[in-house]
């Protein structure tokens, strides 16, 4: 059974559908939410879940990304994840944090990689006038936005569509194939998913 860590920093709907996703016959079991954010209302949820929480404040150590990171991986480490998944953790990881979980941390993108990394992703896509949007569960490496792509599910741009209301259809998305693809990965598959 593998374990996973599940990172945050805002309310957590994709870390909710991760944890309710691991039941049964699924070969991974939750064994940490973790949060840049104390006030995160996702650490609530997770602990009504039984989910092990911890929160490390980004915010006394600067621009130290290091000294944040090295605060992280306390927490982390105890935990002994076998696996990351990033669900909405919106701090930028440095090489460092990443090359020591290499190969064993995800993360979920709101655009069809490789386009649109970063932020931003729905006004951009409908201001290039792209028919169709989605959301990309990818590897973690060092570089933003650019590991080896695990899954992505495509949802219609509308005529009407607002940055805001285009992201509420790629959160759809987002909580089909998250869950997906860590089971998928969690039991040794990494080939592409499409949804």
């Amino acid at each position: 059974m593998k374990r996973v860590a599940i990172l945050i920093s805002g309310g957590g709907s994709n870390m909710l559908r991760l944890v309710e996703s691991m039941e049964g016959d699924h070969p991974a079991r939750p064994c940490l939410v973790l949060s840049n954010d104390p006030e995160a209302g996702g650490l609530a949820r997770a602990e009504a879940l039984g989910v092990p929480t911890a929160a490390v404040d980004h915010r006394p150590f600067g621009k130290d990304r290091a000294a944040f990171e090295a605060a992280l991986s306390g927490p982390l480490e105890a935990a002994a994840p076998d696996l990351i998944c990033l669900a909405g953790f919106m701090r930028i990881l440095t090489p460092g944090f990443v090359s020591k979980w290499a190969g064993r941390m995800l993360n979920i993108h709101p655009s069809l990689l490789p386009k649109y990394t970063g932020l931003h992703t729905h006004a951009r896509a409908i201001a290039a006038g792209d028919t169709e949007a989605g959301c990309t569960v990818h590897e973690v490496t060092a570089d933003l936005d650019e590991g080896p792509i695990l899954g992505q599910a495509r949802v219609p741009v509308q005529p009407d569509d607002t940055p805001d209301t285009l992201a509420a259809r790629v959160l759809t998305a987002e909580h089909r194939l998250y869950p997906a693809v860590l089971r998928r990965v969690a039991g040794g598959n990494r080939e592409l998913l499409t949804l």
